[in-house]
C-alpha cells in the first residue's frame, strides 16, 4: 500500500517538537511524508551566539537547521511559504488558503496533519496555520487530502476528544534528540521543553494525534488499528503506563 502525509505547521522545529517519531516512523515505512512551514521562524528565540542576529540571518539558519532536521527525520520534501513570522493572523486568509491548498495539492497527500485550533499552546501563529489548513481541506481545495489529523492538545481532550495515534518516542528517542538539537539556535527553548536531552527516558514521551475530519465528516470513530493501516504505519504498541 502507498499512502502519502504531509504536515503543515508554522515555524521550523514544529515539526521535531510535535511529530519527529510519527514522521521518522512513516519514513522507515516507506512513506517519507514532506512538511509545509509557513514561516522561515526569524522571529524566534534568539539564544547565544545568535543573540544579535538579524531577522532575515536568523531565518536563512533556520532554514539551513530545518534542512538538517529533515534529513535526521526522512522527511521527503520540506517547503517554505516565507510569511511573516509572528504575524501570520494579518494575512489576507483568502489568499494564505489559495498558497496552502497550491503547496499540498503539489504534493497530492491523503492525510495533512496540522496544530489543533487554539494552537496547542494559543500561540497565534500555531492558530493561523490551523484555521487555513483546515480550511484548504475541508473547503474542498485538496481533493487528493481524505484525513485531517490536529496534534492533540489538553483542549481536545476537554472536548472530549481522544487520540486515534500514539506513537511512543521513546525507540526512537536518539533519533528525535538530534532532530532537536539540529534547531541549534532554539536549544534553550528546547530543554526547557524536553529537559535534557541526553536523558534515556524523554519528558513529554509521547506524540498524540486526533483525526478531525475524514471525507466529509467531522471528528469520526476510528480505531487506532484502523488509522494506523490507513497511514500505512505498523500496528499499535500498547504504551508502558509509566514514564
Amino acid at each position: 500500500m502507498t499512502t502519502s502525509v504531509m504536515f503543515c505547521y508554522a515555524h521550523p522545529d514544529d515539526e521535531t517538537f510535535l511529530s519527529a517519531g510519527l514522521i521518522r516512523t512513516l519514513s522507515d515505512e516507506g512513506f517519507p511524508p514532506a512538511l509545509l512551514l509557513a514561516t522561515s521562524g526569524d522571529a524566534g528565540q534568539k539564544n547565544g551566539a545568535y543573540r544579535d542576529w538579524t531577522r532575515e540571518k536568523l531565518g536563512t539558519l533556520r532554514e539551513q537547521e530545518m534542512a538538517a532536521a529533515a534529513k535526521i527525520l526522512g522527511i521527503a520534501d520540506s517547503r517554505f511559504l516565507r510569511l511573516p513570522d509572528g504575524r501570520l493572523q494579518e494575512t489576507d486568509e483568502a489568499w494564505f488558503v489559495q498558497q496552502v491548498a497550491e503547496a499540498i495539492n503539489q504534493v497530492q497527500p491523503s492525510a495533512v496533519f496540522t496544530f489543533p485550533p487554539d494552537g496547542g499552546n494559543g500561540h497565534q501563529d500555531h492558530r493561523a496555520i490551523s484555521r487555513i489548513v483546515t480550511k484548504a481541506v475541508v473547503e474542498g481545495h485538496c481533493s487528493s487530502v481524505r484525513q485531517l489529523y490536529y496534534v492533540f492538545s489538553d483542549s481536545l481532550a476537554q472536548e472530549g476528544r481522544t487520540p486515534a495515534v500514539t506513537i511512543d518516542t521513546l525507540p526512537l528517542w536518539p533519533i528525535k534528540a538530534d532532530a532537536l538539537r539540529a534547531h541549534d539556535s532554539q536549544i534553550e527553548a528546547i530543554k526547557r521543553y524536553f529537559g535534557d536531552l541526553s536523558d534515556c527516558l524523554p519528558e513529554r514521551r509521547y506524540e498524540a494525534f486526533a483525526l478531525a475530519w475524514e471525507s466529509g465528516a467531522w471528528w469520526p470513530e476510528i480505531s487506532e488499528t484502523r488509522a494506523r493501516a490507513s497511514l500505512g504505519l505498523p500496528h499499535p504498541v500498547i504504551p508502558e503506563q509509566s514514564g
